[in-house]
């Protein structure tokens, strides 16, 4: 008789290889063909609303890994809270302002072409780029199967969208917050336009390094009793500042020295400063910093006086301990110099490049030379004009901020911008903007924990936000400002018309429209009278208001304010995040997002930063093509995120014999539930199956907590270990004997049946925020009573495995089992045996905690477990103390089940003869 057709054999059609690449998209474009977003809003309505708000990408350039990277952790979170029964929102945003698109369309136009073009329609060329590389980036990220609303994203050159982001300015400046001044701010020379402290890299520079001689005026000698050569010297990196030079701070806790060659430098700077050569004379005499406070010196490079003050800024680990003070080319000096009334001097243009102030202000001899000159080549005209005054000058190699896009190094420049005041009270606050930033992070969930540590440095020490720029493309700070007294008008009845404007006609209206239009009807103000402040907001304005115009505005269904979440690159800790939570304590007192992930970027294998030069780039649609998105997916999960990921051809490799792992794991369960029709009731369940399921509820509750607290890695480690030890390595293995052998509905089958089907379900609920497709197409292939009734993978909610009575202690069992398959390797790799039904083990079973012999048999995968064996010893192994030996079975094997159990191998063992009878 031919056995094999009695046997029940596993039977499915899910196929073992996903063909990922080819399959993928035609899923993809089904779901978004059903609008499968709409459908997971209806089918949550009403549950609790988990609300991701996403951090716009520029809308410039196609899509990179990093990009994949962050569109689909947010994606698996998202659908991570929907499988557990939430409903979500994630309205997917672009940022489309701002100074690289304007680049891009210059460059296209020619720079004279542009100069030449009016402002609106320089604009229309802009938001035209923007948007072709929003649909460009839109269906990127569509093809990493990401689940969002995309027929409704938010785009911040939108009309609406622009009238809100000027209606939050507004609410800031009728809070009192918005303040202009002529201060230093970093200015990018090459793009001609201020920057905010987001905007800046530090990169290494090549600069000089210099001491110079500031002789004290003829009165300052008199008061401080000194004859003959007297003077500061000061050490400074920027010769091009020194025309500015205005003031020589000192610390106002220090001594200074005046040496026998006429030079005062600070005492506890005296001995390096004569081991640098700097100085060489005896240090005749002490002088206290506060007797030199408010005398003046001369400023070798023009003869203007320079007066002496004090500071707190003046550090006495480098330099002289006299510091030179440009108001108008530094912070510190700027602060300082406001104390003293020093004079702001600024004579640098947006280009970098000296103007004509030089020679009106008498700030360089020989002025005309220096007019139209860019102030990083007038260094060494600078350092011939000091002759004897420069003590010394070096070069030497430091850390200098540079601008973000254009990557020049940038200066301080003193220009009238707009900024927001941080140490301000919001009208109605009793905190200023500082105190209300940092209280309202305090209630915030930071991952990794660390990255508070981050962010709250920087709202602590972070100057005055300069929210303006000087360029064409972005939301205009739409104030008028009265000719004749220069007052800003923030009327809210002219503010709101404006705004209304901005819905209709986009910011374009400020450029297009005339000042008479701008104003509402029977409006105080004479048009006549009126000018247009002509500066644009910092992009990163447009980005941290997006809570107010998205969440709050009512213009989108995205969810609740504050966000649930915000999820960024950790360099957004200077950017986005916190821009956002600047403008949401400005305007309401609280942060924006309850919680704030943070991930690292991608890297190549090595570590190494991609570039195209070192043709080390991973491109997402490449690994699509080659792998399929549901592998980049699973890369993700299993990355630990909140450092840098690395990323490659091998790491995918590994990646993809991973997901195979996972497919046929749940392959191989839902080939043996194919004919199960119902659950069996919780007392049926045998000691195996209530093993199984017992460690199942364990492992998945910690796989849930894992993924709770977003880490997958974590929650993956735990599941795959599962999977490839109790789950694949034994019950998988242990249970094919009933699966295939039993009687088609015997208890014990039906029973394991039931059990692999709990699991298979609930591991479903926890791989399907990562493996979505995948998750989708075993549905598709399970049986009636797995499906039940889910139409599509966005019907399933997460279920627990039922919770069945306590089961064996399984340590000493699981120890047997390695001791005992160490000792049958052996054998195996020998040829006196090809498997382990051929022998049974002989020793005390008592030690054993699984009382079904069958099920003890089934443990060990062997014919027999006795107290002791006729047959022929083979190998022998220890537990507890205790020895098991190990021996050919003493039956004949069944021809049916393989089992040495048979009288003889012409006939089936009384176990099979029963069910083939039946």
């Amino acid at each position: 008789m031919d056995y094999k057709d009695t046997l029940l054999l596993p039977k499915t059609d899910f196929p073992m290889r996903g063909n990922l690449p080819t399959n993928e998209p035609k899923k993809y474009q089904a779901w978004y063909d059903a609008d499968i977003y709409e459908q997971m809003k209806a089918k949550r309505e009403g549950a609790e609303i988990f609300t991701l708000h996403d951090g716009p990408p520029y809308a410039n350039g196609d899509i990179h890994i990093g990009h994949a990277l962050n569109k689909t952790l947010k994606d698996i979170i998202l659908k991570y809270n929907y499988f557990q029964g939430k409903a979500v929102r994630m309205t997917p945003g672009w940022d489309c302002h701002g100074l690289p698109i304007e680049q891009k369309v210059e460059e296209k136009l020619g720079k004279s072409k542009k100069e030449a073009m009016p402002t609106e329609k320089f604009r229309e060329l802009c938001r035209a780029h923007a948007a072709k590389f929003v649909d460009i980036q839109r269906d990127g990220f569509k093809q990493l199967g990401i689940i969002a609303d995309w027929e409704n994203p938010y785009v911040t050159m939108d009309f609406k969208f622009e009238a809100n982001i000027y209606r939050t300015l507004c609410e800031v400046a009728q809070k009192g917050l918005l303040v202009e001044r002529h201060k230093p701010i970093f200015w990018s020379w090459a793009a001609r336009t201020a920057l905010a402290d987001a905007e800046v890299e530090y990169e290494d520079k090549e600069d000089y390094s210099i001491y110079v001689h500031f002789e004290l005026s003829d009165a300052a000698k008199e008061k401080i009793g000194v004859e003959g050569k007297a003077g500061l010297v000061i050490w400074t990196t920027t010769p091009w500042t020194l025309p500015a030079n205005t003031g020589i701070s000192l610390n106002p806790e220090e001594m200074y020295v005046l040496t026998d060659d006429g030079h005062i430098v600070a005492e506890v700077r005296y001995d390096a400063m004569i081991e640098e050569g700097v100085v060489s004379g005896h240090a005749s005499r002490k002088i206290a910093s506060t007797e030199l406070e408010n005398l003046l010196a001369i400023n070798p490079v023009n003869g203007r006086s320079s007066k002496v003050i004090l500071g707190d800024h003046v550090m006495m680990d480098g330099g002289t301990g006299a510091v030179h003070t440009a108001p108008g080319h530094g912070e510190d000096d700027y602060k300082v110099g406001l104390k003293y009334g020093l004079e702001v001097v600024m004579p640098v243009d947006e280009k970098g490049c000296y103007d004509a102030s030089v020679k009106g202000l008498n700030l360089l001899p020989n002025a005309d030379e220096f007019v139209g000159m860019h102030i990083f080549k007038a260094n060494e005209p600078i350092l011939e004009l000091l002759g004897d005054n420069l003590l010394k000058q070096s070069k030497f190699v430091h850390s200098y901020p540079h601008c973000w896009r254009t990557k020049k190094p940038l200066i301080y420049r003193a220009t009238n911008q707009w900024f927001i005041s941080i140490d301000d009270k919001p009208e109605g606050s009793g905190k200023t903007l500082r105190e209300s930033a940092l209280s309202a992070i305090e209630d915030v969930n930071f991952y990794p924990a660390s990255s508070k540590n981050r962010l709250q440095p920087m709202i602590e020490g972070r100057p005055d936000w300069c929210i303006s720029r000087q360029r064409s493309w972005g939301v205009p700070i739409a104030f008028f400002r009265i000719k004749s007294t220069k007052e800003v008008i923030f009327d809210a009845d002219v503010l709101e018309h404006v705004a209304n404007l901005f819905d209709v006609h986009g910011a374009d209206a400020w450029y297009a429209m005339s000042n008479a239009e701008l104003l509402p009807e029977g409006s105080k103000y004479n048009p006549d009278d009126l000018e247009k402040i002509s500066d644009i907001l910092d992009v990163w304005f447009d980005s941290g208001s997006t809570w107010n115009s998205v969440l709050s505005s009512g213009n989108y269904d995205a969810g609740e304010y504050p966000a649930s979440l915000y999820i960024e690159g950790s360099d957004q800790h200077r950017g986005w995040f916190q821009s956002s939570l600047l403008l949401s304590s400005a305007v309401n007192q609280v942060s924006p997002y309850k919680t704030l992930i943070t991930h690292g970027f991608t890297v190549d294998e090595k570590g190494e930063k991609m570039s195209k030069s070192k043709g080390n780039v991973v491109a997402p649609d490449k690994v699509i093509k080659q792998y399929g998105s549901e592998i980049l997916r699973l890369w993700v999960a299993l990355s630990n995120y909140q450092t840098d990921l690395k990323i490659s051809d091998g790491i995918l490799k590994q990646t993809a014999e991973q997901y195979r792992k996972i497919r046929n794991t749940f392959r191989f369960l839902l080939a043996n539930v194919d004919d199960l029709e119902a659950y069996v009731s919780n007392d049926a369940y045998g000691e195996l199956d209530r093993w199984i399921l017992t460690k199942a509820r364990e492992v998945f509750a910690s796989v849930k907590a894992s993924f709770d607290a977003y880490d997958f890695l974590g929650g993956f480690a735990t599941l795959n270990h599962f999977i490839t030890n109790e789950l694949s390595g034994i019950y998988m293995d242990i249970t094919k004997d009933r699966l295939y052998c039993e009687e088609k509905n015997d208890e014990s089958r039906r029973a394991t049946q039931s059990a692999m089907a709990h699991i298979s379900k609930a591991m479903l609920g926890l791989v399907a925020p990562v493996l979505t497709y995948t998750a989708d197409e075993i549905l598709e292939y399970a049986p009636a009573l797995f499906k039940d009734g889910m139409e599509n993978v966005f019907d399933l909610v997460y279920v627990e495995v039922p919770e069945v009575a306590a089961s064996f202690d399984d340590s000493i069992l699981l120890d047997a089992r390695v001791k005992f398959s160490e000792a049958v390797d052996k054998l195996k790799k020998e040829k006196l045996m090809k498997s382990t039904l051929e022998v049974e083990i002989a020793g005390d079973m008592s030690l054993f905690a699984i009382n079904d012999e069958k099920d003890l048999e089934d443990w060990f995968v062997v014919s027999a477990m006795k107290a002791s064996s006729e047959g022929e010893q083979v190998a022998s192994f220890e537990v507890e103390g205790k020895t098991y030996t190990v021996h050919k079975a003493t039956a004949a094997k069944c021809p049916r089940c393989w089992r040495f159990t048979s009288t003889s191998e012409e006939c089936a063992c009384e176990r099979c003869a029963k069910v083939v009878g039946a």
